[in-house]
């Protein structure tokens, strides 16, 4: 049975590694929902998040896989209750609708978005959450005229794993004794 995943992949900053990571999940027919990277808590180390619907026994070859590159120091997949994540989403809207004083404002204070720019053409709000929660804010919004939209990958940080500076430190242990 099909669940979202969330897989973590550590790896060193080279150029073409993203191509070589997102081929992986090409190959096996597999649609990548949300992609974020960012740097670690590891200076030198670098983090992708990838979001994904598939069935475990699949995400766990992948996995693997992923591990197997040259460049990834190591790849994780959690389940939903394993994470704590967010995404964050912009909206442009027309100023016009946030001076007429219509409901517009109330909508976006209702939301607990902000205010990011307020220009005489259009206004940027910010809403950060769950998919979801930023998807109604879309939804209330859109009457009033959306300029623009964007909505980020997923950031999650894991509940249960141990910090990746534990895991790099197992991995030069074990290369030294090998």
């Amino acid at each position: 049975m099909k669940k979202q995943f969330t897989i973590s992949v550590f790896t060193e900053n080279q150029i073409g590694l993203l191509n070589r990571v997102s081929i992986i999940f090409t190959r096996r027919h597999i649609n990548i929902e949300s992609i974020a990277a960012s740097e670690s808590e590891v200076i030198g180390i670098h983090r992708y998040t990838i979001v994904i619907n598939e069935e475990e026994d699949l995400i766990i070859k992948v996995t693997k896989q992923l591990e197997k590159q040259v460049d990834v120091v190591g790849a994780f997949y959690h389940t939903m209750d394993e994470v704590v994540y967010q995404e964050i989403a912009l909206y442009k809207i027309p100023t016009t609708v946030l001076v007429a004083g219509g409901k517009a404002e109330e909508i976006v204070r209702n939301h607990n978005a902000r205010f990011l720019a307020v220009e005489p053409g259009f206004t940027i709000i910010e809403k950060t959450g769950h998919k979801e929660e930023t998807q109604v804010l879309f939804n209330e919004l859109e009457p009033y005229g959306i300029l623009e939209f964007v909505r980020s990958g997923r950031v999650a940080i894991t509940k249960p794993m141990k910090q990746l500076k534990e895991y790099l430190k197992e991995l030069e242990i074990t290369s030294l004794n090998n």
